[in-house]
């Protein structure tokens, strides 16, 4: 990765952790006003204030700071120093702890509620597409192939649920092969209904088919799609690509003297030759060119392979019947939206569950490195990509929080309710070990994600 792209992959990486983060502790702002709560400042980023102002009846003030990766919100709390006679009514340890409870709970719920009205914004906007689960490739010796599934067999039903887009499909893989690995599917092949018992049995292998992109290649089959022109429809800022100046809607029509019909068969020419120097020869409009690209090189499934760091256009043509476009209207993009993002947070429960028992991948778990680099080819292909990584962001981030972490707002919101329940606060000491535990418990899980980010980087490069 050049100087350039990282500073590309880091600027979006703080437009979106400053935004989210924003948006979580508005959340906690704006249900404390509203329930009495004194709140003594709002800001944006973090360190000295660059501009603050004091406003309303609390002369709360509102400050922009810095360093701009989220904000914070400070509210008027007794064990943080003297409190006037007359506020002590209004602190935080003061109030009902139910109140307290929905403070700390909006936080989460405002990084939910932002993920639900942005994607319905986009549903509303172009619809719903949902591919037909069709079969395409399937790797000869694979699990797939063993169980007897076949190119152009159409998914119907897996363990008795139907199913009728790929993105169900994927969904339903991944949590029976995180479970007991066994997946009952019902297949429609030449309009004729096949059973086929697809079952990975070793604990081991179930693990590594839960591992990012592991699942498809695991089995050993894709879903099919149509050829895709060898047209590119994005670029990497300072990519091998870029810096040969290639641009989007350029078409390819040959490497190394190579004619290219397709971008499988560009991809099929480019990657078998990372850090080699290639000619490529491409259509812009009617003049056709030919410039060196040279591909740098990536660890892929435990291989090197090249890569010119472009995108596809993807204006695929399927034939008809296997693609669906429904449109909605504002509601029904609320409520498709709003199932969405459930059906999302259960699945991360889900799988943090499994992964604490051992039966998911710790390769799952994303740092700071990885999130910048998908913020940055997420902005870097247009504004519908970058608003999906938003939302997906979002909902990790909501649902990171309701954690029962002491030092997270699901860790506050437990002692809260112990304190409802017994009738008084915790001890301090208690609370202190609880923080201790908290903290323990971050760096461990800080340790696991840069260690992921730090294998990833070093597989690109070894």
């Amino acid at each position: 990765m050049n100087v350039f792209g990282l500073l590309w992959y880091v600027l979006w990486f703080a437009v979106a952790v400053s935004l989210l983060v924003t948006v979580h502790e508005f959340g906690h702002f704006w249900v404390a006003r509203r329930l009495g709560f004194k709140v003594q400042r709002f800001s944006v980023g973090f360190g000295k204030p660059l501009v603050s102002r004091k406003w309303g009846r609390d002369a709360v003030e509102y400050c922009l700071a810095p360093i701009p990766l989220g904000g914070y919100v400070k509210m008027l709390d007794e064990r943080e120093g003297p409190v006037a006679p007359q506020d002590l009514p209004r602190s935080f340890t003061r109030r009902p702890p139910y109140q307290r409870i929905l403070v700390l709970l909006a936080g989460p719920a405002f990084n939910f509620l932002f993920a639900i009205v942005v994607l319905a914004g986009m549903l509303w906007a172009s619809g719903v597409t949902r591919l037909a689960p069709v079969v395409g490739n399937v790797a000869p010796g694979s699990f797939a192939a063993r169980a007897g599934l076949q190119s152009g067999d159409r998914i119907v039903a897996i363990n008795g649920a139907r199913l009728d887009s790929q993105r169900q499909v994927t969904f339903k893989l991944l949590d029976l092969m995180s479970g007991n690995g066994d997946a009952h599917l019902r297949v429609s092949r030449a309009g004729v209904a096949h059973e086929v018992d697809l079952s990975v049995t070793n604990p081991a292998t179930r693990r590594s088919l839960t591992a990012p992109t592991g699942l498809f290649r695991g089995l050993g089959f894709q879903f099919w799609t149509p050829p895709m022109p060898a047209v590119i429809g994005a670029v990497t800022p300072g990519g091998p690509a870029a810096r040969a100046g290639l641009k989007a809607g350029d078409r390819i029509v040959a490497v190394d003297g190579h004619p290219v019909k397709n971008f499988e068969e560009l991809v099929g020419e480019i990657s078998p030759n990372p850090g080699r120097k290639l000619s490529v020869t491409y259509r812009r409009g009617q003049t056709v060119r030919t410039v060196a690209v040279t591909p740098v090189s990536v660890m892929v499934g435990g291989r090197r392979i090249g890569r010119i760091e472009a995108e596809g256009r993807l204006t695929l043509t399927y034939p008809a019947g296997m693609l669906r476009h429904v449109t909605l209207g504002p509601l029904s993009a609320l409520g498709h939206a709003t199932h969405r993002v459930w059906s999302m947070t259960a699945l991360q429960a889900h799988l943090l569950w499994r992964m604490l028992l051992g039966d998911v991948s710790l390769a799952n778990l994303s740092g700071p490195l990885s999130i910048a680099e998908y913020a940055g080819q997420s902005a870097s292909a247009g504004v519908s990509s970058f608003l999906g990584f938003l939302v997906l962001i979002s909902l990790s981030l909501g649902f990171l929080n309701l954690l029962p972490i002491p030092i997270l707002d699901g860790g506050q919101i437990l002692f809260q309710l112990i304190e409802w329940v017994k009738g008084g606060p915790l001890s301090e000491r208690a609370q202190i070990l609880g923080q201790q535990v908290g903290i323990a418990l971050l760096f461990l899980l800080g340790a696991v994600v840069i260690f992921n980010d730090i294998a990833r980087i070093a597989r690109q490069f070894n």
